[in-house]
């Protein structure tokens, strides 16, 4: 489902998971190479972006842009996945977040934040949170 111009159509659920890795990625307002790339395998290889229009990316992160200028941007993009994430994709969201806070080998401050608050909107259990952010820790390990 495209978003339009006037951000009033709604996402669709692949939408809100590209527009969650978009956010954590620029929560410190640097976007490395290697959050872009885990992004990008993400929407090529996982299931559920099987029938992802992969030009879709980049509208996404446009509206995340967007709504990161205004002042309550945080609280409508959190509006939008509410209304249009389900529920049972929860803990996919904050698995494929944590893979792009992860991807660089650094955990910023403003990354830490935002999986917080990432955490509080999807309603992620505390010690569901833990094993996720615990894969992803392992799956970006380097030597």
């Amino acid at each position: 489902m495209p978003v339009s111009e006037d951000q009033t159509t709604p996402l669709s659920p692949q939408d809100c998971l590209v527009a969650l890795m978009v956010a954590i990625s620029a929560s410190d307002e640097n976007m490395r190479t290697a959050e872009l790339v885990e992004i990008q395998n993400a929407v090529n290889m996982l299931p559920v972006f099987g029938e992802y229009d992969v030009d879709r990316i980049s509208k996404v992160s446009n509206l995340v842009y967007d709504l990161f200028a205004e002042e309550d941007g945080l609280d409508a993009l959190f509006g939008l996945i509410r209304d249009a994430l389900p529920e049972r994709l929860n803990e996919t969201a904050y698995a494929l977040a944590c893979d792009v806070a992860a991807a660089d080998g650094h955990l910023y401050e403003p990354e830490l934040r935002m999986l917080e608050e990432m955490r509080y909107e999807l309603n992620i259990d505390r010690l569901h949170a833990a094993a996720i952010e615990r894969g992803a820790r392992a799956r970006h390990i380097t030597l």
